[in-house]
Protein backbone atom coordinates (compact mmCIF):
# COMPACT_ATOMS: atom_id res chain seq x y z
CA UNK A 1 0.00 0.00 0.00
CA UNK A 2 1.25 3.07 -0.36
CA UNK A 3 1.83 5.56 2.29
CA UNK A 4 1.35 9.61 2.01
CA UNK A 5 4.11 11.45 0.88
CA UNK A 6 6.04 8.61 -0.72
CA UNK A 7 6.71 8.02 -4.19
CA UNK A 8 5.39 4.91 -5.65
CA UNK A 9 7.59 2.67 -6.75
CA UNK A 10 8.47 2.74 -10.79
CA UNK A 11 8.17 -0.53 -12.76
CA UNK A 12 9.41 -0.67 -15.83
CA UNK A 13 8.85 -3.41 -18.61
CA UNK A 14 11.93 -5.53 -18.19
CA UNK A 15 10.91 -5.42 -14.36
CA UNK A 16 7.80 -7.26 -15.67
CA UNK A 17 9.81 -9.74 -17.81
CA UNK A 18 8.02 -7.97 -21.23
CA UNK A 19 10.13 -5.68 -23.90
CA UNK A 20 8.32 -3.65 -26.39
CA UNK A 21 9.19 -3.23 -29.99
CA UNK A 22 10.03 -0.04 -30.69
CA UNK A 23 8.82 -0.44 -34.10
CA UNK A 24 5.14 -1.41 -33.94
CA UNK A 25 4.93 -1.03 -30.14
CA UNK A 26 3.48 -4.69 -29.91
CA UNK A 27 4.59 -6.18 -26.72
CA UNK A 28 7.02 -9.33 -25.75
CA UNK A 29 8.45 -11.43 -23.21
CA UNK A 30 11.64 -11.04 -22.48
CA UNK A 31 14.23 -12.67 -24.26
CA UNK A 32 12.40 -12.54 -27.37
CA UNK A 33 14.81 -12.28 -30.01
CA UNK A 34 12.92 -10.20 -32.62
CA UNK A 35 9.62 -8.69 -33.22
CA UNK A 36 7.17 -11.49 -34.47
CA UNK A 37 4.61 -8.39 -36.26
CA UNK A 38 7.17 -6.64 -37.74
CA UNK A 39 10.86 -8.51 -37.82
CA UNK A 40 12.35 -5.84 -35.88
CA UNK A 41 15.16 -7.43 -33.53
CA UNK A 42 14.11 -6.68 -29.60
CA UNK A 43 16.85 -5.47 -27.02
CA UNK A 44 15.42 -4.06 -23.57
CA UNK A 45 18.37 -1.39 -23.70
CA UNK A 46 20.61 -0.83 -26.43
CA UNK A 47 23.59 -0.70 -24.31
CA UNK A 48 25.87 0.62 -27.14
CA UNK A 49 22.71 3.62 -28.03
CA UNK A 50 25.25 6.58 -26.84
CA UNK A 51 28.35 5.30 -28.42
CA UNK A 52 26.82 5.55 -31.85
CA UNK A 53 24.49 8.71 -30.67
CA UNK A 54 28.11 10.58 -30.44
CA UNK A 55 29.94 9.09 -33.21
CA UNK A 56 27.21 10.16 -35.57
CA UNK A 57 26.94 13.70 -33.89
CA UNK A 58 30.36 13.83 -34.36
CA UNK A 59 30.48 13.46 -37.79
CA UNK A 60 27.48 15.83 -38.66
CA UNK A 61 28.63 18.59 -36.72
CA UNK A 62 32.39 17.81 -38.64
CA UNK A 63 29.89 18.48 -42.09
CA UNK A 64 28.47 21.29 -41.01
CA UNK A 65 31.31 23.71 -40.34
CA UNK A 66 32.50 23.13 -44.20
CA UNK A 67 28.40 22.96 -45.07
CA UNK A 68 28.62 26.51 -44.13
CA UNK A 69 31.84 27.57 -44.90
CA UNK A 70 31.84 26.50 -48.65
CA UNK A 71 29.35 28.05 -50.94
CA UNK A 72 25.81 26.88 -51.37
CA UNK A 73 24.94 28.14 -54.73
CA UNK A 74 26.98 29.06 -57.71
CA UNK A 75 25.79 31.47 -60.52
CA UNK A 76 27.07 31.80 -63.67
CA UNK A 77 26.64 34.79 -66.48
CA UNK A 78 27.95 35.96 -69.04
CA UNK A 79 30.32 38.58 -67.03
CA UNK A 80 31.04 36.92 -63.50
CA UNK A 81 30.41 33.53 -61.35
CA UNK A 82 29.01 34.72 -58.11
CA UNK A 83 29.30 32.03 -55.19
CA UNK A 84 27.17 32.28 -52.16
CA UNK A 85 27.29 30.38 -49.04
CA UNK A 86 24.18 29.83 -46.87
CA UNK A 87 24.33 33.05 -44.79
CA UNK A 88 25.50 34.73 -47.67
CA UNK A 89 22.35 33.82 -50.23
CA UNK A 90 20.07 34.59 -47.51
CA UNK A 91 21.55 37.89 -46.84
CA UNK A 92 21.33 38.26 -51.10
CA UNK A 93 17.71 37.09 -50.90
CA UNK A 94 16.68 39.76 -48.66
CA UNK A 95 18.25 42.52 -50.57
CA UNK A 96 15.91 41.26 -53.65
CA UNK A 97 13.18 41.71 -50.96
CA UNK A 98 12.54 37.78 -50.67
CA UNK A 99 12.43 38.03 -47.05
CA UNK A 100 10.22 35.29 -46.28
CA UNK A 101 12.19 32.66 -48.65
CA UNK A 102 15.50 34.19 -46.48
CA UNK A 103 14.34 33.63 -43.14
CA UNK A 104 13.02 30.32 -44.46
CA UNK A 105 16.55 29.26 -45.77
CA UNK A 106 18.38 30.66 -41.98
CA UNK A 107 15.97 29.19 -40.26
CA UNK A 108 15.90 25.71 -42.16
CA UNK A 109 19.99 25.86 -42.32
CA UNK A 110 21.40 27.21 -39.15
CA UNK A 111 18.75 27.56 -36.16
CA UNK A 112 17.28 24.32 -36.80
CA UNK A 113 20.54 22.09 -37.20
CA UNK A 114 22.70 24.14 -34.49
CA UNK A 115 19.09 23.37 -32.35
CA UNK A 116 19.31 19.50 -33.61
CA UNK A 117 22.91 19.59 -32.49
CA UNK A 118 22.53 21.20 -28.53
CA UNK A 119 19.41 19.23 -28.29
CA UNK A 120 20.69 15.41 -29.29
CA UNK A 121 23.87 16.44 -27.17
CA UNK A 122 21.86 17.69 -24.33
CA UNK A 123 19.90 14.43 -23.92
CA UNK A 124 23.08 12.24 -24.27
CA UNK A 125 24.60 13.79 -21.57
CA UNK A 126 21.24 14.55 -19.54
CA UNK A 127 20.62 10.13 -19.06
CA UNK A 128 24.59 9.97 -17.83
CA UNK A 129 24.28 13.40 -15.67
CA UNK A 130 22.34 14.67 -13.05
CA UNK A 131 19.65 17.20 -14.75
CA UNK A 132 17.10 19.68 -13.76
CA UNK A 133 15.41 19.30 -16.70
CA UNK A 134 12.40 17.11 -15.95
CA UNK A 135 11.69 13.57 -17.48
CA UNK A 136 8.71 14.65 -18.94
CA UNK A 137 10.47 17.88 -20.88
CA UNK A 138 13.59 15.57 -21.53
CA UNK A 139 11.12 13.11 -23.29
CA UNK A 140 9.14 16.04 -25.39
CA UNK A 141 12.19 17.48 -26.41
CA UNK A 142 13.43 14.29 -28.08
CA UNK A 143 10.19 14.06 -29.90
CA UNK A 144 10.36 17.50 -31.11
CA UNK A 145 13.98 16.43 -32.24
CA UNK A 146 12.64 13.33 -34.06
CA UNK A 147 9.87 15.38 -35.91
CA UNK A 148 11.92 18.61 -37.04
CA UNK A 149 13.82 15.90 -38.75
CA UNK A 150 11.49 15.82 -41.72
CA UNK A 151 12.20 19.18 -42.46
CA UNK A 152 16.12 19.30 -42.30
CA UNK A 153 16.77 19.28 -45.80
CA UNK A 154 14.79 22.02 -46.84
CA UNK A 155 17.29 24.08 -47.85
CA UNK A 156 18.51 21.55 -50.31
CA UNK A 157 15.38 21.37 -51.67
CA UNK A 158 15.46 25.41 -52.59
CA UNK A 159 18.98 25.15 -53.59
CA UNK A 160 17.63 22.59 -56.47
CA UNK A 161 14.70 23.64 -57.41
CA UNK A 162 16.32 27.03 -58.28
CA UNK A 163 19.10 25.02 -59.95
CA UNK A 164 16.68 23.17 -62.02
CA UNK A 165 14.11 26.66 -62.86
CA UNK A 166 17.22 28.95 -63.88
CA UNK A 167 19.12 27.75 -66.91
CA UNK A 168 19.44 30.08 -69.47
CA UNK A 169 21.81 28.00 -71.19
CA UNK A 170 24.65 30.49 -72.52
CA UNK A 171 23.04 33.59 -70.49
CA UNK A 172 22.91 31.75 -66.94
CA UNK A 173 23.34 28.96 -64.70
CA UNK A 174 22.66 28.22 -61.24
CA UNK A 175 24.02 25.19 -59.86
CA UNK A 176 24.64 23.88 -56.53
CA UNK A 177 27.85 24.20 -54.39
CA UNK A 178 29.76 21.77 -52.63
CA UNK A 179 28.55 23.12 -49.80
CA UNK A 180 25.08 20.98 -50.65
CA UNK A 181 27.24 17.93 -50.10
CA UNK A 182 28.49 18.51 -46.69
CA UNK A 183 24.62 20.49 -45.55
CA UNK A 184 22.87 16.67 -46.90
CA UNK A 185 25.38 14.90 -45.14
CA UNK A 186 24.96 17.01 -41.72
CA UNK A 187 21.54 16.44 -42.06
CA UNK A 188 22.20 12.03 -42.70
CA UNK A 189 23.90 11.79 -39.86
CA UNK A 190 21.99 14.19 -37.20
CA UNK A 191 19.14 12.31 -37.93
CA UNK A 192 20.72 9.11 -37.66
CA UNK A 193 22.07 10.00 -34.31
CA UNK A 194 18.83 11.34 -33.12
CA UNK A 195 17.67 8.06 -34.28
CA UNK A 196 20.09 6.20 -32.67
CA UNK A 197 19.40 7.57 -29.19
CA UNK A 198 17.54 5.35 -26.75
CA UNK A 199 14.74 7.55 -25.14
CA UNK A 200 14.22 4.18 -22.58
CA UNK A 201 17.30 5.53 -20.84
CA UNK A 202 15.87 8.96 -19.59
CA UNK A 203 13.06 6.62 -17.85
CA UNK A 204 16.43 4.78 -16.56
CA UNK A 205 17.89 7.18 -14.76
CA UNK A 206 14.97 8.84 -13.33
CA UNK A 207 14.37 5.24 -11.18
CA UNK A 208 18.36 5.23 -10.60
CA UNK A 209 17.75 9.04 -8.65
CA UNK A 210 14.73 7.46 -6.65
CA UNK A 211 16.55 4.42 -5.49
CA UNK A 212 15.24 1.57 -3.67
CA UNK A 213 11.84 1.87 -2.84
CA UNK A 214 10.09 1.79 0.73
CA UNK A 215 9.48 -2.07 1.08
CA UNK A 216 13.41 -2.74 0.55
Amino acid sequence: MELAGQTPDIISARDMGIVACTRCTRVWPLGTDACGRCGKRLVSRDDKSLQRVWALWVVGLMCYIPANLYPMLQTRTLLRVQEDTIVGGAIELLHHDAVGVALIILIASVVIPISKFLAVGFLAISVTRPSTVSNHQRQMLYEVVEYIGRWSMIDIFVVAIMSSLVQLNTLAAVNPGIASLFFALSVIFTMLSAQAFDSRMIWDAQALDQGPGPHE
